[in-house]
């Protein structure tokens, strides 16, 4: 057996921190609340805006935690919003 122990860059420990502190599963908040779901409607403008970035784009599912199905409706309800004037398509920073 060698006795060498094998030298981890400070880079590589600060990822690990970082990848162990995050070890929550996400989790589609529409279906472990199905109240949430009725919600889901393109009329919700304040909630809807939760799921928009600050320049005005749709949050992943991988940053929301949302499933598939329900990104895919939360979507279509904002770009339903957006074509009703709504909400808007971009904002503008002057």
């Amino acid at each position: 057996m060698s006795k060498f122990k094998l030298k981890v860059s400070s880079r590589l420990l600060k990822k690990k921190i970082r990848k162990q502190g995050f070890l929550g599963q996400k989790h589609c908040r529409f279906c472990s609340d199905k109240e949430q779901e009725q919600f889901l409607d393109y009329k919700n403008v304040n909630m809807l805006r939760g799921f928009l970035t600050e320049r005005g784009k749709i949050l992943p599912s991988r940053v929301s935690g949302n499933c598939f199905h329900h990104q895919r409706e939360l979507s279509n309800q904002i770009k339903i919003a957006r074509s009703m004037a709504l909400l808007a398509y971009c904002t503008i920073n002057r």
